[in-house]
């Protein structure tokens, strides 16, 4: 089976990563600032949000939009 093309695979992650580093944001985004290393809040972030996307998040949109994707 042929992957899917790189931009539709790009507006996917989109789908993904906006709204959960926007709630993360929203939930813990005092908490986060008072990391004032920004290497440090930025690897915090990171470790968190990942392997939501990589094992939650992507494999349900990738099955919601399978018809798109093989498009």
């Amino acid at each position: 089976m042929k992957p899917p093309k790189k931009w539709k695979m790009a507006i996917l992650i989109w789908l993904a990563i906006y709204p959960l580093i926007t709630s993360v944001f929203l939930v813990f985004g005092k908490y986060l600032s008072k990391i004032e290393f920004i290497p440090l809040r930025t690897l915090t972030i990171t470790v968190v949000l990942v392997p939501i996307m990589v094992f939650i998040l992507m494999p349900i949109l990738q099955k919601m939009l399978s018809g798109w994707l093989k498009r």
